[in-house]
């Protein structure tokens, strides 16, 4: 059997999960903590970086940082997971759902100023399978409006968009570009922490103290810690969103072997995409979509169908001969929770990749032999 996914281990993992334990300082903010902020600070420009326990805890800081009031509201694509809304419908805004493109799941950027009102406080741009927003149409209107950009980065770790604001070209590291930014490093992540973990990005000087000290549970301890205040308490809001160090050492074996993953991951997509672009051409599906403005950084591959009834079709057939084929995200606009609290818009092209959006395995492991087995499977079906 091939499976979805596998998470890869690179050797060096239980080394320093080793070497954390006999620090004898587990419970966050020590020597790992500090190399693996530091990593995505000197490597990607980020202005502050904060670990986390998990990719939602991330997106919950970001809406923690936003200052909502009831009333408030937040544009959020409807074709994500669950937690870009969870974060910010428990600080008591609304969520304003919005549709894909066409030409791939990503939010329309298009559409977009038609869902601002005065109420609108928040953007929510999700980076689908590693691939950008139109950020520069985004931030011109966050700019225009007044509003904060919170970029769902979860899938798109070592990732660009391709700014053309300029007459020169210049590459953006996705998460880099908004106000705030979450990653994720659950084990279907190109880099995990162990199974879960996750990143806050802060890029906008005034959520800097603030965000750090939400980290630490609305105190400021790691002020303390610095010797910036004599001592520290209670002066904030906040929660446990910092991980222990056994993650962070984790996460800091895959971070040192991020270039080798990457380019390995690209490799498998490039061989999916050669060979499957033939049976694409004949109508059979789609194949995914990388715009002009973006970089791919190889976290999913995906072909969308022509309807459910085909998709299905396929997954049983692939699950049939071996092969752990998925399809991805529910409409969160029609989910048996939210859509009493929906404004009633149809969101046609976030309901069509529900129901066709089909994702091929897609890991460090997997062999370029098994990529072409599954090509291989699904040539032989469409035949």
């Amino acid at each position: 059997m091939i499976n979805f996914n596998q998470p890869h281990l690179t050797g060096k993992e239980a080394h320093y999960m080793y070497e954390a334990v006999y620090n004898g300082k587990l419970s966050g903010n020590g020597k790992f903590t500090k190399r693996c902020q530091a990593f995505f600070e000197e490597r990607y420009g980020f202005r502050k970086t904060l670990l986390t326990t998990s990719g939602t805890d991330a997106l919950e800081m970001c809406a923690m940082l936003c200052e909502l009031k009831p009333g408030d509201e937040v544009i959020v694509p409807s074709y994500t997971f669950v937690s870009t809304a969870l974060a910010f419908l428990r600080e008591g805004a609304k969520v304003v759902f919005a549709d894909s493109m066409q030409r791939n799941p990503n939010l329309d950027a298009e559409t977009l100023e038609a869902l601002i009102t005065p109420r609108t406080k928040v953007i929510v741009p999700v980076h689908y399978a590693g691939v950008a927003c139109d950020m520069d149409a985004i931030m011109m209107l966050a700019e225009k409006h007044h509003l904060l950009v919170v970029e769902d980065a979860a899938q798109a770790i070592d990732s660009y968009y391709l700014s053309r604001k300029s007459k020169v070209e210049s590459r953006k590291p996705l998460g880099g570009i908004g106000h705030l930014a979450a990653f994720s490093f659950h084990e279907t992540k190109n880099i995990t922490a162990g199974g879960e973990g996750g990143l806050l990005v802060v890029n906008d000087e005034r959520f800097v103290r603030r965000a750090e000290i939400i980290w630490e549970k609305g105190t400021n301890r790691a002020e303390f810690f610095r010797g910036e205040v004599n001592k520290y308490g209670w002066v904030d809001m906040g929660s446990s969103f910092l991980p222990s160090e056994v993650n962070a050492a984790f996460l800091w074996a895959q971070l040192e072997n991020i270039d080798d993953i990457q380019a390995k991951r690209k490799t498998l997509w490039n061989t999916y995409y050669e060979r499957l672009a033939p049976i694409a051409a004949k109508g059979a599906f789609t194949l995914p979509d990388i715009p002009e403005y973006a970089t791919n950084n190889a976290h999913m591959f995906y072909i969308v169908l022509p309807s459910l009834e085909a998709r299905t079709a396929l997954i049983k057939y692939l699950k049939e001969n071996g092969v752990g084929a998925v399809f991805h995200y529910l409409s969160l606009h029609s989910s048996e929770y939210y859509k009493s609290r929906h404004d009633g818009r149809a969101l046609p092209q976030c309901d069509r990749y529900a129901d066709c959006l089909v994702r091929l395995p897609l890991f460090y492991d997997l062999t370029i032999e098994e990529v072409n087995h599954i090509c291989d499977l699904i040539d032989t079906y469409f035949q």
